[in-house]
């Protein structure tokens, strides 16, 4: 048994609407969590969106408020809805309905990447199951509900900005990816802005393809109600010392870091302003 650390919580002290939320940055592991990795610490790492909680900086200096994951996705993937359970992982857990992640190994606790195969050396029963949501799932989603609550109190609206990494992909998948989950999760111009905003910085973007958003951007996203919510993936060869990441898995800083820091702050101020002012220009007809 072993407690997972709650994430971290950073009040909205700003003057645009715009909430940002980073679930796969989590780096504290328990000793009991690293014990039942098949492969060790380094297999469960490998799950990890490394360091971008710390891109987010530039972002957070300007008052927005954050919710920063703690907790290791390998132990609980604040992003999967709390049905993404694998049977594999727990036992019990129903093999009806399985999602596509959950059926890829990526439910709500992973069962297995492509390069270490199975992670665990055994299952987990329901009850650490529940362990693990309450005190990491359950409250990085009641933060994130209050925050939003709060901005859209404070504003009439909200934009949450969940930010992911993803390994470098194909050719044909530029390294910009904004999802909007096909408009359910966000206005349409507010995904076009945001490809707007990578252009401006030089780099290739585009909508939904391959990543239209996961259950975050799904749970929190009500464009009807004014709350608005994308899912930015950044190729991580942007941003870290590439050769150390493909060699050893072992996160640093490369020399794109600060590009990538100034594109998060560039997407929080420009699409928080475009928000703000068609709010303001609405309640003005």
């Amino acid at each position: 048994m072993f407690d997972l650390a709650p994430p971290l919580i950073s009040p909205a002290r700003g003057t645009l609407p715009v909430i940002l939320s980073v679930p796969h940055s989590g780096r504290d592991y328990p000793a009991g969590l690293v014990t039942l990795a098949a492969a060790g610490r380094p297999a469960l790492e490998r799950l990890e969106d490394p360091l971008v909680d710390r891109l987010a900086w530039r972002a957070m200096a300007h008052g927005f408020g954050a919710v920063v994951a703690r907790a290791p996705r390998a132990a609980i993937d604040c992003n999967r809805a709390l049905e993404e359970v694998d049977p594999a992982v727990v036992v019990g857990a129903s093999r009806e309905r399985l999602s596509a992640r959950t059926r890829g190994g990526l439910g709500l606790v992973p069962a297995r990447t492509r390069s270490d195969g199975f992670l665990w050396r055994r299952s987990i029963g329901r009850s650490e199951l529940d362990r693990r949501i309450a005190s990491a799932h359950r409250p990085y989603h009641e933060a994130l509900a209050s925050l939003l609550a709060e901005v859209v109190s404070d504003f009439g609206t909200a934009l949450l900005l969940d930010l992911h990494s993803m390994p470098t992909p194909a050719a044909t998948v530029p390294p910009i990816v904004v999802g909007d989950a096909y408009g359910k999760s966000a206005a349409r111009w507010l995904g076009a802005a945001a490809l707007e905003v990578a252009t401006r910085h030089g780099l290739a973007a585009q909508l939904n393809d391959p990543y239209a958003g996961g259950h975050i951007v799904e749970r929190h996203g009500r464009p009807n109600a004014g709350v608005h919510a994308l899912q930015i993936e950044i190729d991580r060869a942007l941003y870290l010392d590439a050769d150390l990441y493909s060699d050893s898995g072992t996160a640093a800083a490369g020399p794109g870091f600060d590009a990538i820091a100034r594109l998060i702050e560039d997407l929080a101020i420009s699409l928080g302003r475009a928000l703000s002012d068609r709010r303001l220009a609405t309640a003005a007809e």
